[in-house]
């Protein structure tokens, strides 16, 4: 009885855990260069029932033992392991501001060890002095001529130091190079995630290496190729009709084992008041 209780609350706890997830991805829609979450569930370990019957048999050396029936096995559970970042391309829009960039994967060589293809990132300062990176490419001169985020942290080029611009009037080109009054001022540091999944993400549209280390450059990464457009940001890849969907089915999910609890309460309050009552 009370294993019931605990498969359908720990079934409850991971839709709802989802529920945020996807929510969250929702609230998100809009957020430049915003890469949906994935949620990925999975069963408790199972167990393995036996039944000791009642009689029982002596051995050679004089002990006895009870033999056992196997019954099967059953599930205890269900919980969310992890969310990962769907990191696809997301659809560019021209906004025809200067310091909008967005990048424009080309190719991109899949991880031998998992398949998955790599990914391209804006490479920016964090509070830390350590490298963060995004895809919001929703950038702003600040006071001093300084390209940052919205956030105020500084965007870096490709030898790590920040770029330092005159004015807005400056152009990009589709490898990342910035040139101003016919002068190269900077490029843009674009870095190469060979497996995204090694990403750690933050506020603000950020991700971090989980060892810390910075990733290599994409402008010698072999086999990669992209373009970067000016004028434009990267919308998010929220499927919002998908995500709709999903998130009705794990809401009908959650009341689903919502009732099951529901049941199983009825069942020990009978078992409590009316079974063991003493008449």
């Amino acid at each position: 009885m009370f294993k019931g209780f605990y498969t359908a609350s720990s079934a409850m706890i991971a839709q709802q855990r989802r529920t945020d997830l996807l929510t969250n991805n929702l609230a998100n829609a809009n957020t430049p260069g915003f890469k949906a979450d994935q949620a990925s569930l999975r069963a408790f370990p199972d167990m393995l029932l036996q039944r000791m019957n009642n009689h029982s048999f002596s051995k050679e050396n004089g002990d006895s033992a009870t033999p056992r029936e196997t019954l099967g096995s059953i599930n205890t559970g269900v919980y969310m392991q992890e969310n990962m970042p769907n990191f696809l391309q997301g659809d560019l829009r021209e906004t025809k501001q200067p310091t909008d960039f967005a990048i424009l994967d080309g190719t991109l060589p899949a991880d031998e060890k998992t398949g998955r293809k790599g990914t391209l990132f804006f490479t920016v300062q964090g509070e830390d002095g350590k490298p963060r990176y995004t895809r919001d490419g929703k950038f702003t001169l600040d006071g001093q001529g300084f390209l940052t985020t919205n956030q105020g942290n500084y965007v870096l080029d490709e030898n790590g130091a920040k770029i330092q611009l005159q004015s807005a009037n400056f152009q990009v080109g589709n490898d990342g190079m910035i040139t101003e009054n016919n002068q190269q001022v900077a490029r843009v540091g674009l870095a190469y995630a060979q497996d995204p999944m090694a990403l750690e993400k933050e506020g603000n549209g950020y991700y971090h290496m989980t060892n810390n280390q910075a990733l290599p450059s994409a402008l010698t990464a072999n086999g990669v190729s992209f373009q970067v457009h000016q004028g434009f940001i990267e919308g998010s890849n929220v499927d919002m009709s998908q995500t709709m969907t999903e998130l009705l089915t794990t809401y009908r999910s959650f009341e689903a084992n919502q009732k099951i609890l529901q049941a199983y309460d009825r069942s020990m309050d009978r078992a409590v008041n009316e079974v063991g009552r003493l008449r």
